[in-house]
């Protein structure tokens, strides 16, 4: 095993422990994995806490489920992972897990697509909910096709997904979606939330590039 795929395992064990931490996965719940190469990725094992886990749990497969590496079974919710990554070359990393609030959201097929907040707007967009599939089956991934130009979806009466270019930035966005919910859930008990005017989505979406060069690295 390479150090950097040993790196990559040890991140994901990070990552599924801050998950289980904030209460985003109880028990066995939920599920992490990143593309190491144009054809194979590492994927959470089935039936393990994420927060107990270890590198050495992780396992190693190809883009058709096929098991390369590893001592245990692949999470049983591979299918949708290996949807995107096939969806979309540009992301690296996928999780899914079950935030209370935002998967309350999926249980009722409310999608989170109101305007609200400018850093929701631009960081995230728009957060739908798929049609309702048999977990573990292939109807999932076939439910999540339609947004997978996205970058996430609730999946109904289920949890949430999410993806992006790395693994970092796929946790940052299931924050974001169970931040998201939060706030519309208190927006709703408050009442008359104030969407963003079509002047001011505009006038947010010119800052786009300006808000993505500050977050890259200074040069001197």
């Amino acid at each position: 095993m390479s150090k950097d795929n040993l790196n990559i395992k040890q991140e994901i064990c990070e990552i599924g422990k801050l998950m289980y931490d904030r209460g985003y996965v109880v028990s066995n719940d939920g599920n992490i994995s990143v593309r190491v190469s144009e054809n194979e990725i590492i994927i959470t094992p089935s039936g393990v806490s994420k927060g107990r886990m270890t590198p050495d749990m992780m396992v190693t497969v190809d883009l058709d489920g096929n098991i390369l590496e590893g001592k245990r079974y692949p999470s049983s919710e591979m299918k949708m992972h290996l949807a995107v990554y096939k969806e979309r070359s540009d992301i690296n990393s996928v999780i899914h897990a079950h935030p209370p609030v935002s998967t309350a959201f999926a249980v009722c097929r409310k999608p989170l697509d109101r305007m609200y907040m400018p850093e929701t707007v631009l960081n995230m967009g728009t957060i739908p909910v798929t049609e309702y599939a048999l977990q573990s089956t292939q109807a999932v991934p076939d439910s999540l096709k339609p947004f997978v130009n996205g970058n996430g979806a609730l999946i109904a009466n289920h949890g949430v997904i999410v993806w992006a270019q790395d693994l970092w930035g796929a946790f940052h966005r299931m924050e974001t979606v169970e931040h998201t919910a939060k706030i519309y859930m208190n927006i709703q008990m408050i009442g008359n939330g104030c969407e963003l005017s079509e002047k001011e989505l505009e006038e947010l979406y010119s800052l786009r590039e300006y808000y993505k060069k500050l977050a890259e690295e200074r040069k001197e």
